[in-house]
């Protein structure tokens, strides 16, 4: 068994049981990539198993803190089982959910998501890679499945050294799939669609909005960033009056128009615009226009901490802009889904943009990612999405 041997100080990580090994914290050792290793401290103390990805800076990612574990198909079978049982016990409303969640589920790299009767899988570590056709077989083993879609076709595989790769890897089936969400019924396209097809970890928001705008009897809302509609969808589901979605895919927007058809709701009560949303948000503004309610659900402007303060000044720019064109009394759901943003950082961008928009409001509460996209105590980078409601004074 190969090992690698941490700097003076750089156990410390390790001994609070997180799974990341940087490469500035290795004193020596190396191995092929996704190799299993002993991770050592500097004294030559056991702390990990873990996998070795000789080109990412993340330089190994742990499997196991125990000692007498062995690194093989019956440990990679029995964590799929936990992963999937945990998410049994949880109750989620609908049949589209995700069954494992990366380093949160022991499993740095992995990410599965099940829509029905397919799962759709990223493979984004060396170590996945390395053992994919043993994940894969426990993964429908212990769902009763027998699709298995890959969509490692993201600029982190790239990072591992790794080409992307996408396709059927057990059995073959559609990829264009209807999911069910509360009382929806909500497209998505697997094969093209963003992630794997869809933001399932906006579940639980959007049944949240749904709700304001029951409660709140919300007229005229605006869904910037709106992909396939799902805010769109919950917003007519609510009783919104008229619902105007903005995005830039052509495609996304067509698939939203098609979920509002596929809800029963008349398209006449939506309005839908391939377009720059910041653009967008300037011209209501410019013109007059206004909204009780809006949603603010970007993609990641700040991948890593390095790029935040850029992210910084692009997140407050559009909130600045919503919150001009919020009505008093209306409610803005304002998002970020940037491991490069922080909570506490988040909240003063928000802020930030109030001042500047001349706009105060209250927080009348916090959002994070639903409950099947699990952060854990030791790793908390996990809780990359977190929102705000603010209902402007």
């Amino acid at each position: 068994m190969k090992s690698i041997r941490l700097r003076e100080g750089k156990e410390r990580s390790l001994l609070r049981r997180h799974p990341w090994i940087f490469e500035s914290a290795i004193a020596k050792g190396s191995a092929d990539p996704g190799e299993t290793v002993r991770v050592e401290s500097p004294s030559g103390e056991f702390l990990a198993w873990a996998a070795y990805s000789p080109t990412s800076k993340i330089r190994a990612r742990a499997w196991s803190f125990d000692a007498s574990q062995r690194i093989d198909a019956a440990f990679f079978s029995a964590t799929c089982a936990r992963a999937i049982q945990a998410r049994a016990r949880l109750g989620i409303a609908s049949d589209a959910l995700r069954l494992v969640h990366g380093e949160s589920d022991g499993l740095p790299g992995l990410v599965v998501d099940r829509y029905g009767d397919t799962l759709v899988a990223q493979f984004l570590s060396a170590g996945a890679q390395r053992w994919k056709d043993v994940l894969v077989d426990a993964l429908l083993e212990h769902t009763g499945l027998t699709l298995l879609y890959e969509r490692s076709d993201t600029s982190t595989r790239g990072l591992e050294g790794l080409p992307e790769s996408t396709g059927w890897l057990r059995g073959e089936g559609p990829t264009d799939l209807v999911l069910r969400e509360h009382d929806w019924q909500l497209g998505v396209d697997i094969a093209h669609g963003h992630k794997t097809g869809f933001y399932l970890d906006q579940r639980d928001s959007r049944r949240k909005f749904a709700d304001y705008t029951r409660r709140m009897g919300f007229g005229a809302v605006l869904n910037c960033y709106c992909y396939t509609g799902g805010f769109t969808v919950a917003a007519l589901a609510g009783g919104a009056q008229h619902v105007t979605s903005i995005d830039s895919s052509a495609s996304a927007i067509a698939m939203a128009e098609s979920n509002v058809q596929r809800n029963g709701f008349d398209l006449s009560r939506t309005s839908f615009a391939d377009a720059d949303v910041n653009a967008s948000l300037r011209r209501f503004h410019e013109s007059g226009q206004s909204f009780d309610a809006i949603v603010l659900d970007p993609p990641k402007f700040a991948p890593t901490v390095a790029h935040a303060e850029r992210a910084a000044r692009a997140y407050k720019d559009i909130n600045r802009l919503a919150l001009k064109i919020l009505n008093p009394g209306g409610v803005l759901f304002t998002y970020s889904c940037s491991g490069g943003i922080g909570v506490e950082l988040f909240h003063k961008i928000v802020a930030s943009a109030g001042i500047d928009a001349g706009v105060d409001g209250f927080i009348v509460e916090r959002l994070g990612g639903a409950s099947d996209h699990s952060m854990t105590i030791q790793f908390p980078e996990g809780e990359y999405l977190k929102g705000l409601v603010v209902v402007r004074k």
